[in-house]
């Protein structure tokens, strides 16, 4: 029986071991839903804190339904983790689910994925299948992978193991679309690897999308966030300008939307965060100048979105210069440090970037998260939270709403407050006009 013919044998019979690679947003909410269709899963992680939460059956993502953690790992017992990456060679299959920041040149820092992969090279077996879900530039599966697998194990690829790239597609706080329901697009390198592909992700998701290849499913993701990227600065953009011109550009958008085609609502705010938006089309970028090619748009966007934090300080100053208050001196309370509202994710959020923007102008910076009692930036700096009380509102000298989380009582609050600055549009029913709230 050849390895192909195994592999095959064994998820149609149920009796595969699926390796993942990091437990995080993405790979955990993977791990329960192959674990509650009865498939073996054995999650492989750095950190021993949640090698150790996962073994307790203690969930750390929001995404996940605490019980259905603790049923896939202390009843049905079909999920456990582990940081010795000796057992990959337990695996039929593994996956990688590892971040892929950025460095501060905006190139791709890929040591999580070659880690990954000289991990899976020195100790996955001849027969097993693997496949990366991080966000990549084009071609990372085929010229960065593979080279380090194949030298690693002494194994080749398309004989001994297959390689497939299947974007992940994760939004966090999302009701209504989880992993299991999300469509998946799947590209492998030959027919056989994509054969083995859709068996196994078609246990644990409900649709898949073919491509012809690794390197159009990796640009699909690109895709994907590129176009948000665009139109989000787009609409940044728009909204100074709309703000300068004495514009609500709120309303403007909602009269826009009516329109029943052609046009597809976005939204400003105080810059771009989550894992993927800010960082994703910059793996593009990168690819690109290998070709000789310059996205210029790309970089149009990026430096629109980058500026978003610097203006958002001038907004903050310029509300406060209107009450005769110096920005030096000031108490400003942010509300809201996750990157979208009802989360608990601050990765990349603007909100931290106009803190640290006010900070510098020597304001003094409290924050209020119901989801993030503390958290550190992308400087290292810590944050810690503070409890939201009517004391802290009439104390503040500016209250600023950073992410519009809906158990916000927005009403309440701007009554207690002296000056609000919405960048949210989380106060929909008070005017400019009124003095004492300012809207991006």
């Amino acid at each position: 029986m050849s390895n192909f013919e195994a592999i095959i044998k064994k998820i149609e019979n149920n009796t595969e071991v699926v390796g993942i690679i990091g437990l995080g947003y993405v790979g955990l909410p993977l791990a329960v839903s192959f674990a509650k269709k009865n498939v073996q899963v054995l999650g492989f992680e750095k950190s021993p804190k949640k090698t150790e939460s996962v073994n307790s059956g203690k969930n750390y993502i929001g995404d996940i339904k605490d019980e259905d953690l603790s049923r896939v790992v202390k009843k049905t017992q079909k999920f456990s983790a582990t940081t010795d990456f000796s057992r990959i060679k337990e695996c039929d299959a593994v996956i990688i689910c590892v971040p892929t920041p950025l460095d501060h040149f905006k190139k791709p820092d890929m040591k999580f994925i070659e880690q990954s992969c000289i991990d899976i090279g020195k100790n996955m077996k001849a027969g097993t299948f693997i496949s990366l879900e991080s966000t990549t530039y084009p071609t990372t599966t085929e010229d960065f992978m593979k080279p380090i697998i194949e030298t690693e194990s002494g194994l080749k690829e398309g004989k001994d193991f297959w390689l497939c790239f299947s974007p992940e597609r994760v939004d966090p706080g999302n009701k209504d679309y989880k992993t299991d329901n999300t469509p998946k697009v799947v590209g492998a390198l030959g027919e056989d690897a994509q054969k083995i592909a859709v068996a196994l992700y078609g246990k644990a998701i409900q649709h898949l999308y073919s491509v012809s290849s690794p390197r159009v499913a990796e640009m699909v993701k690109i895709l994907e966030n590129t176009y948000r990227l665009i139109n989000i600065s787009l609409i940044n953009e728009l909204a100074l300008l709309a703000g300068k011109m004495d514009i609500n550009i709120w309303e403007v958008i909602d009269a826009a939307k009516s329109k029943p085609y052609g046009f597809q609502a976005f939204y400003p705010g105080p810059g771009i965060g989550g894992h993927c938006i800010p960082l994703d089309p910059f793996y593009l970028e990168h690819i690109a100048k290998g070709f000789n090619f310059d996205l210029t748009m790309i970089n149009t966007a990026g430096n629109i979105n980058n500026q978003m934090p610097h203006k958002m300080m001038n907004k903050i100053m310029y509300a406060l210069n209107r009450k005769q208050k110096a920005m030096n001196g000031a108490t400003i309370l942010f509300l809201g440090v996750a990157y979208k509202p009802d989360i608990d994710d601050p990765r990349e959020s603007p909100a931290l970037l106009v803190m640290e923007e006010c900070a510098k102008k020597r304001a003094n910076i409290l924050y209020h998260d119901p989801y993030i009692p503390e958290c550190i930036d992308d400087n290292g700096k810590k944050w810690v939270g503070t409890d939201l009380t009517d004391a802290l509102l009439s104390k503040a000298d500016c209250v600023v709403f950073t992410t519009n989380h809906s158990c916000f009582d927005i009403e309440h609050i701007v009554e207690k407050s002296t000056l609000v600055v919405d960048l949210r549009n989380a106060v929909k029913t008070v005017h400019i006009e009124d003095g004492k709230v300012f809207k991006l």
